[in-house]
């Protein structure tokens, strides 16, 4: 969020929000983590079915494993970006277009 400091300033010097700020970041990030889990599970599926058919014992369908883990992977990056997103809304635009 550093990084974006002066953008998120500008935002608000210009009268957005900090609800819309807040709202913004997380929509972002939800989206870098719904394109990486959609990968991550065609890979799991695929590599679970090829698994399945070269293992003896071992079942093609875990979907209970594959919801549970992409539960636990989803609020796990909603937490990790809500504090820098929290952080961000509440910063003043006179403060963020002085940074640099």
């Amino acid at each position: 969020m550093r990084r974006r400091t002066r953008e998120i300033g500008i935002r608000m010097a210009l009268g957005t929000k900090r609800l819309t700020v807040l709202r913004m970041i997380l929509r972002q990030c939800l989206v870098v983590t719904a394109i990486r889990l959609a990968i991550g599970l065609t890979i799991a599926i695929t590599l679970g079915r090829f698994t399945a058919s070269v293992l003896y014992g071992t079942s093609r369908n875990r979907s209970a494993t594959f919801v549970t883990v992409s539960l636990v992977l989803l609020v796990t990056s909603v937490a990790a970006v809500l504090v820098p997103a929290l952080r961000a809304a509440h910063v003043e635009p006179t403060t963020a277009l002085r940074y640099e």
